[in-house]
Formats: C-alpha cells, structure tokens, sequence
C-alpha cells in the first residue's frame, strides 16, 4: 500500500512514460515529462529552504499548473491551488489565513499576486523553476522522512460567514480515495477523463489521481464550451472522452437544451455526477441517450476528501422518486444523528456524519472551526473516535440506501410547518417546460422565493404548484430567469439568488405573487 501518492506518479511515469497525461487546447504533458517537471519544481524548493509549509500556486488552469502541484508535494510542502478567475478579495482573505512565504505564477497571474495586499513572499515562476536542476539525493531524503498523515494540499471552501476555511488533506485519506474510487468508475489506462472544475476545487481530485494512479489521461475542457453545449459535445467525440465526473448542472445544461436529440457523446461508457440532485427527467433524457452508460451518483464534503457516498444507478426512477446517493465506499463509516444525537428510526431524517480513514486534517490555522465540525462521536465514548458533521441530512431507503434530503441550512419553520426547499425544488422540476429551480428563504420577511429556467409562464407554474403543494410549500414569490447563477465550482449559487429576489422586491420587477402570505 502506497503511503505517498507521488509513488502513483512515479509507477505511471515507468509504465507509460510518453503517454499523454494532461492537456489542455494548447499543451500535451506525458506522464514523464509531469514527473520531470515536478521534480524539478520539488529540488528547487527544497534547496531555498522551504519545506513543510504552504505553496500557493497561482496560474491559468493549464497542465502546467497539475506539474506544480506535484512538484510541491516532492518538496515536502502541501500546495494551494488558486487561478486568476478568483475574485481578489476571496484571494486576499486566503492569503491572510495561509501568510504563505512563496507562489508559483506564470506570466499572466504574476501581476495579480503583486496586487495583493500584505503578501510579501517570494513570487516564483513557473517557467524558470521547472528548468531548475534535479537533487536526487534532497528528493530522496524528504521521502524518506515523509508519514501518510503529513498534508497533500489546502482546498478552500466557502465558511457560513464568508470566509474560505482550508481543509487540508493528507496522503493517507487521497491514497484511500483514490483506490476506492477508481475500482467503483472501473479506472484504467484506456479512461479518458474531461475535467469540468477549476483546479482550485476538490472535485478535480477524480480526473487527477484517476490519471495518476492508471495512466489515463485528462482533458481540461475549456470554460466556454460550457454556454454552447453542442460544440461541448463535439468535443467530447474530438478527444474520444469516455468518463465524466461532473456536476449536474453541468449534465442539464446539455439534456435540457435538446442537444442529445442532435448529437450523442458516443464514446462515453460512464458518468459520475454529483453536487446536487439530478432532476429526475434530465436524467432519463441522459439515459435514454446512453442507454448502456454506466451512471453513478457521488455524494461527498471537500472534509471528508471529496467522496463518501455512491450509488450506481440500476432502474428506472419516476419524475417523484429521488436517485439516492447509496452506501459508503469501503473504509468509509457514515452514521445519521438526529437532533438528540441519536441514531433516527428507519426512515427518518438524520444528519450524514462521517469517520474514518477519509477525514481531512481539518480546517488550516483555524482549531475554533475545526473543532465545531469535527467532534467526538456521540454513540461512542471510550475512545477518540473523530467523525465529521456534514449538515446535510439523509434518510435510508426501503433497499438500505441513503437518500439524501437537504441541506440543515435549507430546511425552514414557515407558517408552523417545517419545510425542506429540496421537495419544492423537486416538484418544479417536474415541469417539463423548467431546465431548473432554485428556492430560497427570506427569514426576515417569512417568505419562500423560487427561481427557475425554462419556457413555463410564472402564472402556470403557480397554478400548477397549487394544485401539487400543500398551501403552505407554495412558494410566495416566483421568478424567471435566463440562466441560473452558478459557483465556480457549478453549484446554484444561493447566495447570489438571496440577492437578486432583494434586488427584484425593492424594484418591483418580474415578481408574481401567489397569494400565499
């Protein structure tokens, strides 16, 4: 068993040394030129003094910045992935938490971390590093001082309050990850990924150490592509792509606009999704496409290395049933705790708490919020025994599978009642004119607000929820929208919908009112 994941890079780099690993529209790296160039990266630190520390590496989304990564790891170091897409006030808040003492740049992001406030490090380009000289004999002694707890990276995700919190990951959870997940999507060096994410988020992890570990290779699919889904598509068919690990609004944004009517991906053999529940009916447009497609739903937080959860998808669903996100990976523990920190009876709702082997490190120079989420678990008291409070809540199928519901976040007190967004979300979606829907609550004023895609007139729409809500689920704002606002990461951005149905109520604009108060 591996216990540093650069023994992935190293056995690949032997066994398949001019095979493409990572590319992009411009550049093809092998898997030796990957190992040479973070060799190279990783001596350099080494001799000017850094080691056990954070790197930031600050670059366009390009193999390049995959060699960096791996070069930092063969320092000693733990990187940092950002790109020069992230807002410089998210980037400031980031480095003030990390004080990082060097970033690797190329050309472009240079001026950019000048810009940044307080950081006085050293800026270290790319192009300069990766032709440095390689110390065999400094490599070789950091290895050999390296545990599997030490870190791999800093991810950063948004906190409740707006600021990123780094969970840092380590070589034992990524070398647990990486084998569980590659023997579920049936990994080889046949697979050929599409990468979707910015490298700046744990879900690229899939495509990366897939790569790394079978010697498949990884296209970085230009940002673009994503607003024109035929031409996405043509892609996919250009480089013979055949594995996908994306988020579902990604998958919709396909299905939704008619585009598998046109032209079908038809060398793709699997399809992994996650992030938020697949509406039913793009689902089975997906299906329908790719009947013989292996389709498997992932369900996992960035704390517990990006995934614990899956379910491959072996029946037919209806428009009202939900995908569940199935059983833990092997050596993942998942327990469901209700509000007294018990286990809930079968077929009531819990919170998803994780232990094990996958739990990150936790949160980077923040113990107070490291603390709050990672806690001592409450059906066992004899020894430390860490598990991770997700805040999404799940309950077990009929089949012992879980199904997960919402987020703690999104289930409300409203008129007496409590509410989970998710189901209201769920019946709009139903509509066959709506591609997505989106609620959000205004606590302050008591009012559930929806937003949603498609050609469906706001005042059918509310006809129709009243005749399938309860009148307390009907939601008591409607809007339309052309495109749903998404994270970098692909999500339905909610906190950006808060801030438009403010927006919209002060202007008095494209609201419809359904009665309910």
């Amino acid at each position: 068993m591996q216990r540093n994941i650069l023994e992935y890079l190293e056995a690949t780099a032997q066994r398949f040394p001019e095979k493409t690993a990572f590319a992009d529209e411009s550049t093809e790296m092998s898997f030796r030129e990957v190992c040479e160039a973070s060799r190279t990266i990783g001596s350099y630190l080494a001799e000017n003094g850094f080691a056990k520390e954070p790197v930031v590496i600050y670059m366009h989304r390009h193999p390049h910045m995959i060699a960096a990564f791996w070069g930092v790891v063969y320092s000693g170091c733990f990187y940092v992935p950002m790109d020069e897409e992230m807002p410089r006030f998210r980037a400031e808040l980031i480095f003030q938490s990390l004080k990082p003492r060097a970033v690797i740049c190329d050309e472009d992001t240079s001026s950019l971390v000048r810009e940044i406030a307080d950081f006085d490090g050293q800026i270290l380009m790319y192009d300069t590093i990766s032709q440095a000289p390689v110390n065999d004999t400094a490599l070789a002694a950091i290895r050999r001082d390296s545990i599997d707890t030490d870190p791999v990276y800093i991810v950063f995700t948004s906190g409740s309050t707006g600021i990123p919190k780094g969970v840092v990951g380590c070589h034992r959870a990524v070398i647990d990850y990486v084998e569980q997940l590659t023997e579920v999507l049936h990994v080889t060096e046949d697979s050929v990924f599409a990468n979707q994410t910015p490298l700046y988020f744990d879900a690229c992890l899939k495509e990366l150490f897939g790569s790394l570990k079978c010697g498949a290779t990884t296209y970085l699919v230009p940002k673009e592509l994503f607003l024109f889904p035929i031409r996405l598509v043509e892609y996919l068919n250009t480089h013979k792509i055949n594995t996908v690990c994306w988020v579902v609004s990604a998958l919709t944004m396909i299905s939704s606009t008619k585009t598998l009517d046109k032209i079908v991906p038809e060398y793709l053999h699997t399809i992994a999704f996650g992030s938020e529940v697949f509406p039913i009916r793009q689902f089975n447009l997906w299906k329908r496409a790719l009947p013989h497609a292996r389709f498997i739903n992932l369900y996992g937080p960035t704390e517990a290395t990006g995934m614990s959860c899956y379910y491959e998808v072996d029946r037919e669903f209806a428009e009202d049933e939900v995908i569940p996100i199935g059983r833990p990976f092997p050596n993942t523990g998942i327990l469901l705790l209700n509000e007294r920190n018990q286990q809930p009876d079968p077929g009531e709702p819990g919170e998803i708490c994780i232990r094990g082997t996958p739990l990150s490190l936790g949160y980077y120079n923040n113990e107070e919020k490291t603390r709050e989420a990672f806690v001592q678990n409450p059906l066992n008291p004899h020894y430390q025994d860490l598990i991770y409070r997700t805040g999404d809540l799940a309950k077990y199928d009929k089949d012992g599978n879980l199904v997960f519901l919402s987020r703690k976040d999104y289930q409300i007190k409203h008129m007496g009642h409590r509410i989970e967004l998710g189901e209201i979300e769920a019946q709009v979606s139903r509509n066959e004119k709506v591609q997505s829907a989106c609620c959000v609550y205004d606590s302050e004023k008591g009012k559930i607000i929806l937003f949603y895609v498609g050609t469906c007139e706001v005042k059918d729409l509310v006809v129709a929820l009243r005749k399938q809500l309860p009148r307390y689920m009907v939601p008591n704002q409607v809007y339309t929208l052309e495109a749903m606002p998404l994270t970098a990461n692909g999500k339905i951005d909610r906190v950006r919908l808060k801030q438009m149905a403010e927006e919209r109520r002060k202007e008095g604009r494209g609201r419809a009112h359904t009665g309910i108060r």
